[in-house]
């Protein structure tokens, strides 16, 4: 399928995992893509149509508006923006009570305020030619509020109610914003969490398995797409049933 023929798609934290993967999906479906990220991200032989990857700092507001005038000089205006960079505390997670505020300050900032600048850079331009598509990163920890994740699970809930309230204002411009949360999917990350972590995880999914980010990846192209063309402001759960909204 080249469902993104002509079509200039941005992933923030797109140099691997679930970013990585669904970068590789645009450009294999015709898109020009550029990927944000701390590291560089090597072409794929997919990426035919035009590859750009800067990186730098996500959570560098500067660095960030520079780099979407890049793109948009190289390969015009954004059609497609899929906010990917976040992350949790990792292994400075705490419970709450034992937590420290800059761990919630550097989790807020990474994902919900690098979410809301990106939208802000590329949503006017959007709403102006009456056509985007944004798709925002959540998680299934905001559903479920997992123990160690509380400042991850309120920064990835904001971006549910963020996407709802943006959603309302660019739909009647042509423009989706929607949020995907996924569960276990294997990325580098896992490598970080404990194994008794990752087993609760997988026994707590009726699925019984941890996913494949190119199965994310999937699900983020059809929402970019024209097939998605009526489905805005919603939150939509890829974790095996872990959550069922």
């Amino acid at each position: 399928m080249q469902r993104f023929h002509n079509k200039t798609v941005l992933v923030t934290g797109g140099a691997g995992g679930i970013g990585g993967a669904t970068a590789r999906r645009f450009a294999a479906e015709g898109a020009r893509v550029a990927v944000f990220d701390l590291h560089p991200a090597e072409a794929p032989a997919e990426a035919h149509k035009g590859w750009l990857s800067l990186a730098f700092d996500g959570t560098d507001g500067a660095a960030l508006a520079e780099a979407v005038a890049q793109v948009e000089a190289e390969f015009g205006p954004v059609d497609i923006l899929f906010n990917n960079l976040g992350q949790s505390g990792r292994e400075r997670s705490a419970l709450f009570c034992e937590s420290e505020e800059e761990v919630w300050r550097f989790v807020m900032e990474i994902n919900l305020l690098s979410t809301m600048r990106a939208c802000r850079l590329i949503g006017p331009q959007m709403k102006i030619r009456g056509a985007g598509r944004i798709i925002n990163m959540s998680s299934d920890a905001a559903l479920s509020g997992d123990l160690r994740l509380s400042d991850y699970a309120a920064a990835k809930m904001g971006i549910v109610g963020f996407t709802r309230a943006l959603a309302q204002e660019l739909a009647p411009h042509g423009v989706t914003v929607n949020a995907v949360c996924p569960g276990a999917i294997a990325t580098e990350a896992h490598n970080r969490i404990p194994r008794a972590t990752l087993d609760a995880l997988v026994a707590a999914t009726p699925a019984g398995f941890i996913a494949q980010p190119e199965e994310v990846a999937g699900l983020v192209a059809y929402l970019a797409s024209a097939e998605a063309r009526f489905i805005t402001g919603q939150t939509i759960a890829i974790n095996g049933g872990r959550n069922m909204l």
